[in-house]
């Protein structure tokens, strides 16, 4: 799902809030980003002492698209009011079977995963 803003900018980038998981049904990451390959990949390097580090949440199981960073401030900043039970149906009616989406993002093998890292996270 995409969403216009509403201002003429010319320098519109896009930006995305997202969920991740660990399962189905699992413990739930709100997040927003203006790089989605980039911030998921971090999630499923596990780097850091973070919340998703520590709970393992790797899968990417919903993203909504905007055209500005202000609309999806707006937009999480709104999601995280909702009870747990609004977002997992959120979830549910966008990817019934709670799939990983970020293979639709970034379709990967995973032999092609550590040349993956060093592009987008900076490694060697």
């Amino acid at each position: 799902m995409r969403f216009a803003s509403p201002e003429n900018d010319v320098n519109l980038e896009p930006s995305f809030v997202y969920l991740m998981t660990n399962k189905p049904r699992g413990t739930l990451y709100l997040g927003v980003t203006a790089d989605l390959v980039r911030r998921v990949g971090e999630h499923k390097q596990r780097a850091g002492r973070s919340f998703t580090a520590h709970y393992n949440l790797d899968k990417l199981v919903w993203f909504e698209q905007f055209d500005h960073i202000d609309l999806a401030i707006q937009r999480e900043t709104s999601l995280k009011r909702w009870l747990r039970a609004w977002k997992v149906d959120l979830v549910e009616k966008a990817s019934p079977g709670w799939r990983d989406l970020f293979e639709d993002i970034y379709p990967t093998s995973i032999s092609d995963e550590a040349q993956w890292s060093s592009e987008h996270l900076g490694r060697e």
